[in-house]
């Protein structure tokens, strides 16, 4: 797990991914849910953006909540994800550097479960090799 304290010291890498979110849920988490849970699982971060030197570093997101329960809608709707292997510990609001991010923990989805895939089509499916 992430210490939240320190998240400047990590880096995105092939189990924790950082996205801004600021406009909403991005179109991109699917493939990151869709890559960690085919891989080895991982940590995406939202209210979080990398800077040019690669460090994490967290941004003010106007409403997590809102974030949290889109999030849960779309994971539950088998037209975006195929399956959610995620429980309600999973998704979570962290307080980090003054802020609130959404943390979304992917585990490895179970063999009965892969491949998980996204928007209802087998051929959309991701997995993670090396850093990305």
């Amino acid at each position: 797990m992430i210490d939240f304290k320190k998240i400047e010291h990590y880096r995105e890498n092939n189990r924790i991914e950082a996205k801004k979110a600021l406009g909403g849920l991005p179109k991109s988490i699917w493939e990151t849910y869709s890559a960690f849970a085919n891989t080895y699982g991982g940590i995406i971060l939202l209210g979080v953006e990398e800077w040019a030197d690669k460090s994490l570093h967290t941004i003010h997101l106007p409403d997590p909540e809102r974030l949290v329960r889109e999030f849960w809608d779309a994971v539950n709707n088998p037209s975006k994800a195929s399956v959610n292997i995620l429980s309600p510990r999973d998704v979570f609001i962290q307080e980090a550097d003054g802020n609130s991010i959404v943390v979304i923990n992917v585990p490895r989805a179970e063999r009965f479960y892969k491949p998980v895939y996204v928007d209802g089509n087998p051929l959309c499916t991701y997995r993670r090799n090396g850093e990305g």
